[in-house]
């Protein structure tokens, strides 16, 4: 049990580090400990969404994604689209990220509050 909650908490914090990345970039925001709790509430609405809807083929998995990119949109200004691309470019960093402490043995290759990674 103890394992399991250091490596949530390890892929929550590389999950807001995509995030923070990503709204810096895009929305010029600078507050990690907002990414931190925008990751974790991404993290539990995507569990959620993903739980009762996730099931229907192509439309659970759609559903699941507008849920988190709603996430976002609600934390950050700029509207869909900029909660769109902060989603991708912390998608892309946190991919940077994990594939560097993967390559050097740190961890696996996943992060908690970035979808599909």
């Amino acid at each position: 049990m103890i394992d399991s909650l250091i490596v949530f908490g390890v892929s929550l914090l590389i999950g807001a580090v995509g995030i923070y990345a990503g709204a810096k970039v895009i929305v010029d925001a600078e507050d990690y400990t907002y990414a931190l709790v925008t990751a974790l509430i991404g993290a539990v609405i995507w569990a959620l969404v993903g739980f009762f809807f996730g099931w229907i083929p192509l439309l659970g998995p759609a559903l699941v994604l507008v849920a988190y990119l709603a996430v976002i949109n609600a934390r950050y200004p700029g509207g869909w689209v900029d909660a769109a691309a902060i989603t991708i470019v912390a998608w892309v960093s946190v991919l940077i990220v994990l594939y560097v402490l993967a390559l050097v043995g740190v961890t696996g290759f996943d992060a908690v509050g970035v979808p599909g990674v």
